[in-house]
């Protein structure tokens, strides 16, 4: 997986964006000539600024990078073309079928919590459960907008005092942020996203950090114990983003589906909902 020197920042013209996602990916000028069919001499011309790529041609390098759609657009206007693919917002008329699709995971997901989420973890939707169980622990309606997992999960005023072992789960989601950024970069925002949550008094700076040591629990994930009543319930989650997207805001969503851990969980989980709604 590659990362972004969070200080380091993309240039604006067509040579130096394509040197700096190169640096990114970890290739060298012959490995890219090799996987997208072009020449090494050709791509050494293209960053030093003394050719321009045809649209193809740049479209295959930009794939080949496993560059984001977002950022293919910003190299195809550095290099003189229009862009290819749209940034209509997530809830535009042709993102219809995928927020229908959305909305029908989140629906079948009940009585658990689901959430859909752009790329900064901004909540897009979510289901009935998703509301009730958190509305559980904190006011989600006297909370500023818009609403953040991330800010609600490290906000003391948010589920950070409800949580058993908020520690190990701030140490996973941190990892998260960088691991599930969109093309495995930690963009400006993203940047701006960490910063902000490693402010929250109690974070620990080595947390940015990559390739943490794992958790010496024996499963195969980090659950997040939630403190109700005295009785911890223990969940984990599973993230669903779309297939082959052909759009910004199809690559940028994330569906996340809470599961309970155990069947304690589960059971205290049904309970807890239904005392809510009565």
């Amino acid at each position: 997986m590659s990362a972004l020197d969070l200080n380091q920042r993309a240039p604006t013209e067509l040579g130096g964006l394509l040197r700096y996602w190169r640096e990114v990916r970890g290739v060298s000028q012959l490995d890219l000539s090799l996987d997208a069919d072009i020449s090494q001499r050709q791509i050494s011309f293209i960053e030093s600024g003394r050719s321009v790529p045809g649209r193809q041609t740049l479209l295959n390098i930009a794939q080949s990078l496993e560059v984001p759609l977002r950022e293919r657009n910003v190299l195809l206007l550095s290099a003189g073309y229009a862009p290819m693919y749209s940034e209509a917002p997530w809830n535009a008329q042709e993102m219809s079928l995928v927020t229908g699709a959305a909305r029908r995971v989140l629906l079948q997901h009940e009585p658990f919590p689901a959430i859909v989420m752009d790329r900064y973890w901004n909540v897009l939707m979510t289901n009935h459960a998703a509301l009730d169980f958190f509305n559980c622990f904190v006011d989600l309606a006297a909370r500023a907008g818009p609403r953040n997992v991330l800010h609600l999960m490290f906000d003391p005023r948010g589920m950070r005092p409800h949580m058993a072992n908020w520690e190990a789960v701030a140490r996973s989601l941190i990892q998260r942020v960088q691991r599930e950024s969109v093309g495995h970069v930690v963009d400006l925002q993203t940047q701006q996203l960490l910063d902000a949550l490693l402010s929250y008094p109690g974070m620990r700076a080595e947390w940015r950090a990559l390739g943490m040591a794992g958790s010496a629990s024996t499963l195969p994930m980090v659950p997040m114990g939630f403190i109700n009543e005295g009785a911890v319930l223990n969940y984990f989650s599973m993230i669903t983003s779309v297939g082959t997207p052909l759009t910004v805001a199809a690559q940028e969503l994330r569906i996340e589906c809470m599961f309970p851990a155990d069947d304690e969980t589960e059971a205290r989980h049904i309970a807890l909902l239904a005392a809510t709604r009565e």
